[in-house]
């Protein structure tokens, strides 16, 4: 009776995960978003409406609260007149809402919102104590720089703004 041992090459195999472990963590932390990540808008009505006049904020960087008290005074936003059709603003809401922080963007909560209190609604992102605490370092002038104009200018700072990322680099 012939019996014949099947040898199974374990070396390349283990050596073939060894190598695979740190891609396999690079992809996990690129797939679930680093800690400068936000999922950003991807609903046309919010990016026409909203991306017309700034970039269209990621809703997970605010509340729900935030978001409601937000739409319901657009008549004067941050100075600016910026109503929209009862329609469109239902549509808005809806979307940033069900994406706020505490929804469904619930993951994104520990983040920005370190040190807001439960009940309260920020409404400007460069006021939440995270982020002042992320931009302790920049220069007052570097905010009224032409290419700047404003600490809610992301992208003059953070090239990949619109794709959700806001790493320091």
């Amino acid at each position: 009776m012939n019996t014949t041992t099947l040898r199974v090459p374990y070396r390349p195999i283990i050596m073939g995960l060894l190598l695979m472990a740190p891609l396999a963590f690079v992809l996990d932390r690129a797939q679930a978003g680093d800690s400068h990540y936000y999922p950003p808008v991807t609903d046309p009505v919010v990016l026409e409406e909203c991306g017309s006049c700034h970039l269209a904020f990621p809703p997970s960087m605010l509340p729900a609260r935030s978001w409601t008290v937000m739409m319901a005074n657009l008549e004067d936003h941050f100075g600016d007149d910026a109503s929209l059709s009862a329609d469109a603003a239902r549509h808005i809401e809806a979307y940033l809402v069900e994406r706020a922080a505490d929804r469904g963007g619930q993951r994104y909560v520990g983040k920005l919102l370190r040190g807001v209190g439960a009940r309260e609604a920020p409404q400007r992102i460069s006021e939440l104590p995270k982020w002042v605490h992320e931009h302790d370092e920049v220069r007052r002038s570097r905010w009224s720089e032409p290419e700047v104009r404003s600490k809610a200018n992301c992208a003059a700072c953070h090239r990949d703004a619109e794709q959700g990322y806001y790493d320091d680099d």
